[in-house]
């Protein structure tokens, strides 16, 4: 994970068809917008009277868990909030709600992240120091480089990486961080235009198979 900056998970996100992103991660497109709309009212309920969100699909440890791989894959950087502030936890757990296909990847996932943890430290991922929890990350956040014996957790993390640039993507500040100004009609996906690259600072380049290899 030291490895894979913000910009280079924006570079992920730029490099995949929406399609294709989407399709991996067994979703569609109205299911992400109602994931946002519904992560965005609970963080709107938030602010404004201070109601705390409380989850419906993750175990009060699995929440714990999750808003702090989000914010270790999207950080608060020099341009906007991080994972967390724009609400990507919330719209994890209302896409595992909606989508019951992706609760099992989801939850075991993350048991295989803290048996891992246990394993190599003696402590549940959530308590780990910064350090020890990407130098997890490390080994798995990279298919092509991963060792075979860690193929359930670069399967898990990938899905979760794509997962949360959906979620940010789609939120306020994600909208904001990527300078969109409205809607515009769309009649065919053809990929990030040029302007938003450069302004993200990625290229096509950056291709995806450098990221998940032949998956």
């Amino acid at each position: 994970m030291s490895e894979m900056s913000r910009r280079q998970a924006l570079g992920v996100l730029a490099s995949l068809p929406l399609a294709m992103a989407l399709d991996r991660l067994e979703t569609t497109p109205a299911a992400v917008e109602r994931a946002a709309e519904a992560a965005q009212q609970a963080l709107r309920l938030g602010e404004g009277e201070g109601e705390r969100y409380q989850p419906r699909f993750f175990t009060p440890h699995e929440w714990r868990t999750v808003r702090t791989l989000v914010d270790l894959i999207i950080p608060r950087d020099e341009r906007s909030g991080s994972a967390t502030e724009a609400g990507v936890p919330e719209f994890m757990d209302f896409t595992m709600m909606d989508r019951p296909s992706m609760q099992t990847w989801m939850r075991g996932g993350l048991r295989w992240l803290d048996a891992e943890s246990m394993e190599r430290f003696g402590q549940l991922f959530a308590e780990l120091a910064p350090a020890q929890q990407t130098a997890i990350l490390d080994e798995i956040a990279w298919p092509a480089r991963a060792r075979p014996e860690l193929s359930q957790g670069v399967h898990f993390f990938n899905r979760f990486r794509d997962l949360t640039a959906s979620g940010f993507f789609s939120s306020r500040i994600g909208i904001q961080d990527l300078g969109y100004s409205g809607n515009t009609a769309v009649p065919e996906w053809k990929g990030c235009p040029e302007a938003a690259l450069r302004h993200l600072g990625v290229s096509y380049r950056e291709t995806a198979s450098q990221y998940f290899g032949g998956r």
